[in-house]
């Protein structure tokens, strides 16, 4: 009877041990990986806004369990890396050499996830990233190459134009952003069918910018800031360039990026959504 009772202690003790450790591994495997790719050489408000997003995306990835790398190494932009990956994000610029880039456009083709964010889609001819690459600035961000920015860099109102996106669940209508750079660009996205714009600059931010250049604050128009390619697993967020004392010659970081509680909710739900497709392998 004794043997009995202690088989039957032993035996339900290593049940409970089996459990536990197997309800461990659960909980730390991660639901989806994400690679962050960036350079973070040029430009003091991009190099800030890498360091700060570099920092945050940690700590997200252990609040919502997914994992978080980085890598500078550009050359890493190939079919096997890759392959460990669910969602690619670029902080602040973009493959250049011919084998990167088709890396790149097979994996987003294959069903990669992927978020830019502001320098990212930057393309202007006869500049260090030069208007060279269609798949990406015409077809696949839609955009074209980059047409002009606001200065200095300041917040503006933003509306969310899909309600009904993963993107922006649970935004209010407009909100208040972190102080950026904005970009116009040389394609009216509003005209491509495949393109799902989500955030724009509300009309009551005008005037943004405040120069001193005069074409430096905008006025009127129409300018998407948050948007989506249909075709792809995708999202563009033109936020990613933080204020920086340049005038005094600091380089000291004026405004942070995610600073913003509905912004960041914005920015985690885009993620979220990009590595929720299962499809991926």
């Amino acid at each position: 009877m004794i043997f009995s009772h202690l088989t039957i202690r032993v035996t339900l003790l290593c049940i409970l041990l089996f459990s536990g450790f197997h309800a461990l591994a659960n909980i730390q495997k991660p639901v989806f990986k994400v690679i962050a790719f960036y350079t973070a050489k040029n430009d003091q408000a991009h190099i800030s806004y890498v360091h700060e997003a570099n920092e945050w995306f940690p700590k997200m990835a252990k609040q919502y369990q997914f994992s978080y790398d980085t890598t500078s190494n550009w050359s890493n932009m190939n079919p096997k890396f890759l392959s460990q990956y669910q969602v690619v994000l670029f902080l602040d610029t973009r493959p250049e050499t011919p084998e990167q880039r088709a890396a790149f456009e097979a994996y987003m083709k294959n069903g990669g996830g992927w978020m830019g964010f502001h320098f990212a889609a930057f393309a202007l001819a006869k500049s260090t990233y030069p208007d060279n690459w269609d798949w990406y600035h015409h077809e696949f961000l839609g955009s074209g190459a980059y047409g002009s920015n606001t200065w200095r860099p300041t917040s503006a109102i933003l509306r969310v134009e899909d309600q009904k996106h993963p993107v922006t669940k649970q935004l209010p209508v407009t909100f208040k952003s972190s102080p950026n750079e904005w970009y116009r660009w040389q394609n009216d996205l509003r005209k491509n069918p495949d393109i799902d714009i989500l955030l724009a600059i509300d009309s009551s931010s005008f005037p943004v910018g405040t120069g001193p250049k005069d074409y430096e604050i905008w006025h009127s128009g129409y300018y998407p800031v948050v948007w989506s390619n249909k075709k792809y697993k995708m999202m563009y967020v033109n936020m990613g360039h933080n204020d920086i004392d340049y005038e005094h010659k600091t380089n000291k970081t004026l405004s942070l990026t995610f600073d913003n509680e509905v912004q960041n909710k914005m920015i985690i739900n885009g993620l979220l959504w990009l590595g929720a497709d299962k499809k991926r392998g």
